[in-house]
């Protein structure tokens, strides 16, 4: 998909069920904090404000940081956001409730790779194995949890 200026743009889906109520996947995954304990190359992310995160990421070796807006969000449904700097990125969220102990947790993900190493990982496939891979991470960290403290239940249309 060819976007603004002529830049491909790299889409990724991955679903993964979680062994744990919908609540639950919701609320860790609006703990963004935490993101680096099971996002590959994810090394900080800081809640500026309810609707607002700063990213520290290195990807292929290069350190990146950039701000994301969160455009949507409604709990236990959905969270939406897209880049004001830095990295071209926006993406989704969904939690969909399965049963009372199973979530479906949807990732949708919409990336521009910045120069020569990350436009051959992307045409190489590693940004979707990356999604996978941290989608993954997310189902053994969450099941592993005890108790997941409430995340920002604040709804953001």
């Amino acid at each position: 998909m060819v976007v603004g200026y002529g830049l491909m743009m790299s889409e990724v889906i991955e679903t993964i069920d979680v062994a744990v109520p919908v609540r639950t996947a919701y609320n860790q995954w609006t703990r963004f904090e935490e993101f680096p304990r099971f996002m590959e190359g994810v090394e900080e992310v800081t809640q500026v404000t309810d609707a607002l995160t700063h990213w520290r990421i290195t990807i292929g070796g290069v350190e990146r940081e950039f701000d994301a807006k969160i455009t949507e969000q409604h709990p236990d449904e959905r969270v939406a956001w897209t880049s004001t700097s830095g990295t071209d990125h926006a993406g989704v969220v969904t939690f969909h409730r399965l049963g009372p102990d199973q979530t479906r947790v949807t990732l949708q993900l919409a990336t521009v790779p910045e120069g020569f190493v990350e436009t051959l990982g992307d045409k190489l496939g590693l940004v979707k194995h990356r999604a996978k891979q941290d989608m993954e991470r997310f189902k053994a960290y969450i099941e592993s949890q005890p108790v997941v403290d409430e995340g920002y239940r604040g709804d953001i249309s």
